[in-house]
C-alpha cells in the first residue's frame, strides 16, 4: 500500500501504482472530473503517473495557480497541433505557458506569416481538434532517437535544444497526431478545453537572441467554459479603460518626451501633487517609526558598486560609465541607494547601543532597460525608491522585520489593497552559484523571514529561486481591483552587504560585530506604484490622495467672486481645489469636471450665494443636495480620517 499525505496533514493509503486520479477519485467524484495535474513532494505532475510511497500529494485544479499553467502550456501544445495541420512544414520552438494563457514560437518558412485575421482559423481548428478528447500521453525517449525523431521532421529548434538534455532525461507527450519534445506535465485529455481565443502575434529572436532568425509567437488562451473567456476578455476591455498610460494622459498627471529620453517620465503639476502627497504619508509613518531621513547623489563612483557585488551583477544592465578627465576615474548613474547607505553607517562608530540605525530616503536610480521593454510607469530608466535600510543586531532582526511588515500593512490600507499574498522568496536550493555569502547566513536571513512572517499571520506562499543575489526577501504580492496580480512592497534581509563594506558594531562585550541589513521599500517605486493605483482605483483616487478634490463651478460670470470666496474658505481647511471659472454652459462645466474625476462638484449660483451655500455633486454618483459650507467640509475631513 501507499501511504499518501494530503494538504490538511490527513493520510491515506492506496494501492501500489495508483495515480493521482486514483487519489482525486477516492476524496471526491466531483475532484476527480475537475483534476488537471497534482502536486507531488512540490512538483507538479501528470494526474494519471503513478505516485510514490510517503509522499506530500495535493490535487490541483482549475482555482490553482499550478493547475491553470498546465492547462495552458497543455493548450500550447494543441496549438501547434492546429498550425501543423493549418500550416504544413512548420517548425516549432519552444511553447510555455504564461501568467495569462500560453504562447508558441514558431517558423513558418519563407513567404509565409500568421496576422489577426488568421486567428478565427486557427482558434476553431484548436476546438474542432479538442473535441477529440485525444490524451496527452508521456513516453520516455532515448537522446538517439529523439535526435533521429526531429532530424526527419526536419526541425532546427528542437535539435538545438537536444543538445542541452541528457540521456536518460528526454521525454516526448503526444496528443492525438501531435507529438513534442516536452517535460510536462499536462493534463489527462484535450476535451477539458472548451473555449480558445488567440491575442496576439509578435516577432520573438530565437533563444532572444537578436543575431538569431526571427520566429512568429502567438499569444493565446484558452478556457474550460465559453463563459469563462468572456468573462477575461471583459476584464480585458476594463484594463484598457483603466491604462495608466491613457488615464495619465487624460488626468494631466505625466508625459514623455523624444527629446528628454525614453523610459524618463515628466511628472507635471497634477502629478507632482500626487506623487508628494504620498511620499510626506510614508514620511510621516516612518518618522514615528523612528527612521532618518538621508540624502545621497544621483552617481557612485564604479569602486562602490564593485564593492557591492552590483556592478558583477548587473552592470550590463547599467548605463555606460561617465568617464572623468582623470584617467581610470569612472562614475555610475546610480542604480540602487543601498551601497551609499553603507557609506553612511561607515561615518561614525557605532555601538551595540546605537542599533537599529534606520536610514530612509526616496532615492532616484537610473537602469538601463530595454527599449522594447519599456512601459508607462511600470518599466522607465529613472525611478524613485522609497527605499530605506535598517542596520540592527542579529537579535534585533526579527523585530525588526516585523515592524516593516506593520509599515507595508499600512500603506496597503491606506491605499485600498485589501488582496495581497505575501511571497517568501528564497534563494534556489539546486543552484546556489547565483547568490553571495555564506550557508549559515543564509540559513539564519531565510529563517528570520519565515518566523515573521508565521508570527504576523500572513498569507504566504514560498517560492524557491525568487531571492535577491544578496539575500531572500518577503514581497508583497497584490491583486487589483480587476484581479490582476502586481508585486508592490518588498522586504529583504542582507547578512551580505554589511561585510563587503567590512560595517562594524561595537558589542557589550567591547568585540567588533557585524550588523545585519534589512532592506525595505513599501511602494517599492513610485512610478511603478502610482501606474499600479491609477488602474487599480481607475483614476479614482482615495479622497486623502487625490491631487484636486473639489472644484466650483459658478452658473455664470455673476458669481464668480461667491466661487472663489468658496475655494478660499474650503483652503483654510486644507481641502485642495480649483475653480472653473471659463465663459461655459454649467453642463459642459460638469461633464469635463466628471471626466477630470474630481470627486466633488460644488455648483453656485444666485440661491447659493444668496444662503452662503453649496449645491454639492459627488462624482459618479451625482446630486447630493444643498449644504452649509461647515457641513461640507466636517462631511470630507471625516472621510478622509476614516480611510486613514
Amino acid at each position: 500500500m501507499l501511504n499518501i499525505t494530503l494538504p490538511d496533514g490527513s493520510l491515506r493509503q492506496l494501492p501500489d501504482g495508483a495515480s493521482g486520479y486514483d487519489l482525486a477519485a477516492s476524496i471526491s467524484e466531483g475532484l476527480a472530473r475537475n483534476a488537471l495535474a497534482v502536486s507531488v513532494n512540490g512538483e507538479v505532475r501528470d494526474l494519471h503517473r503513478p505516485l510514490p510511497d510517503n509522499a506530500q500529494v495535493s490535487i490541483l485544479t482549475w482555482n490553482d495557480t499550478a493547475g491553470k499553467s498546465t492547462y495552458w502550456h497543455s493548450s500550447a501544445h494543441l496549438m501547434a497541433e492546429a498550425l501543423e495541420a493549418l500550416y504544413p512544414g512548420v517548425k516549432l520552438a519552444i511553447g510555455p505557458a504564461i501568467e495569462n494563457g500560453f504562447y508558441y514560437d514558431v517558423d513558418l518558412g519563407e513567404g509565409r506569416s500568421i496576422s489577426s485575421e488568421d486567428f478565427s482559423e486557427i482558434e476553431k481548428k484548436m476546438l474542432e481538434l479538442a473535441k477529440n478528447k485525444s490524451q496527452y500521453i508521456r513516453k520516455e525517449v532515448s537522446k538517439a532517437d529523439a535526435i533521429a525523431y526531429f532530424t526527419e521532421k526536419q526541425d532546427p529548434y528542437k535539435l538545438e535544444l537536444l543538445e542541452n538534455l541528457e540521456d536518460g532525461n528526454i521525454t516526448f507527450y503526444t496528443q492525438g497526431g501531435f507529438t513534442d519534445l516536452c517535460r510536462g506535465p499536462h493534463i489527462p485529455d484535450t476535451g477539458t478545453i472548451k473555449a480558445a481565443k488567440l491575442m496576439n502575434v509578435a516577432g520573438a529572436y530565437w533563444r532572444g537572441d537578436e543575431k538569431n532568425k526571427q520566429l512568429t509567437r502567438l499569444y493565446g488562451i484558452t478556457f474550460p467554459k465559453a463563459k469563462d473567456l468572456a468573462e477575461y476578455l471583459e476584464r480585458l476591455e476594463e484594463a484598457k479603460r483603466r491604462d495608466h498610460r491613457k488615464l495619465g494622459k487624460e488626468l494631466k498627471l505625466f508625459a514623455f518626451s523624444e527629446k528628454v529620453g525614453a523610459g524618463l517620465p515628466l511628472w507635471l503639476p497634477k502629478g507632482t501633487a500626487l506623487r508628494e502627497r504620498l511620499e510626506q504619508f510614508l514620511r510621516k509613518a516612518q518618522v514615528k517609526a523612528g527612521y532618518s531621513p538621508v540624502v545621497t547623489p544621483h552617481i557612485g563612483a564604479k569602486e562602490l558598486y564593485v564593492t557591492s557585488g552590483h556592478y558583477e551583477k548587473y552592470g550590463a544592465d547599467s548605463f555606460q560609465p561617465i568617464k572623468t578627465p582623470n584617467p581610470g576615474e569612472e562614475f555610475f548613474l546610480k542604480p540602487m541607494n543601498c551601497p551609499h547607505h553603507c557609506e553612511i553607517y561607515k561615518t561614525e562608530p557605532r555601538s551595540y547601543r546605537d542599533l537599529p540605525v534606520r536610514l530612509a530616503e526616496f532615492g532616484t536610480v537610473y537602469r538601463y532597460e530595454q527599449s522594447g521593454e519599456l512601459h508607462g510607469l511600470t518599466r522607465v530608466r529613472g525611478f524613485t525608491q522609497d527605499d530605506a535600510h535598517i542596520f540592527c543586531r542579529p537579535d534585533q532582526v526579527k523585530e525588526e522585520f516585523m515592524k516593516v511588515i506593520d509599515i507595508v500593512l499600512y500603506v496597503l490600507k491606506a491605499l485600498d489593497f485589501p488582496d495581497f499574498t505575501a511571497q517568501i522568496s528564497l534563494r534556489d536550493p539546486e543552484n546556489k552559484t547565483k547568490y553571495i555569502g555564506s550557508d549559515e547566513n543564509w540559513v539564519k536571513a531565510e529563517t528570520a523571514i519565515q518566523e515573521a512572517a508565521l508570527e504576523k499571520g500572513l498569507n504566504t506562499v514560498t517560492e524557491y529561486g525568487e531571492a535577491a543575489f544578496y539575500g531572500p526577501k518577503l514581497d508583497f504580492m497584490v491583486r487589483d481591483a480587476i484581479g490582476r496580480r502586481w508585486q508592490l512592497g518588498t522586504i529583504q534581509v542582507d547578512y551580505n552587504l554589511p561585510e563587503r563594506f567590512d560595517l562594524e558594531y561595537t558589542a557589550a562585550d567591547n568585540s567588533k560585530q557585524r550588523p545585519v541589513m534589512i532592506h525595505r521599500a513599501p511602494f517599492g517605486s513610485l512610478e511603478r506604484f502610482v501606474a499600479v493605483l491609477i488602474e487599480h482605483c481607475g483614476g479614482n483616487f482615495p479622497l486623502w490622495l487625490t491631487p484636486e478634490q473639489f472644484i466650483v463651478l459658478p452658473i455664470s460670470d455673476k458669481y464668480s467672486d461667491y466661487a472663489y470666496q468658496v475655494k478660499a474658505q474650503l483652503e483654510q481647511h486644507d481641502l485642495r481645489g480649483t475653480v472653473d471659472g471659463r465663459d461655459e454652459r454649467i453642463g459642459r462645466k460638469i461633464r469635463d469636471a466628471e471626466m477630470g474625476k474630481i470627486p466633488y462638484l460644488l455648483v453656485v449660483g444666485e440661491k447659493e450665494a444668496q444662503d452662503n451655500i453649496i449645491s454639492v455633486r459627488k462624482h459618479g454618483e451625482g446630486d447630493l443636495g444643498s449644504m452649509p459650507l461647515e457641513a461640507f467640509v466636517k462631511s470630507v475631513q471625516s472621510q478622509m480620517v476614516e480611510a486613514m
